[in-house]
């Protein structure tokens, strides 16, 4: 009996499952943020190879 009491109090395990739930929130937040960042990377590479075709066009 005493051992189920001792399991009922213990909150190590909650820490572990909250531990988990804010990696999860971080790693989302990381793919949109990636994301939103991959389009403007794009566009950049986009605006080198549109001037590096003109000058070698000139």
């Amino acid at each position: 009996m005493t051992t189920l009491i001792s399991l009922l109090k213990d909150k190590s395990g909650a820490t572990a499952i909250e531990y988990g739930l804010m990696a999860g929130l971080v790693s989302i937040g990381m793919i949109v943020g990636l994301q939103a960042f991959s389009d403007s990377l794009l566009a950049v590479f986009e605006t080198i190879r549109t001037a590096i075709l003109g000058a070698g066009g000139a």
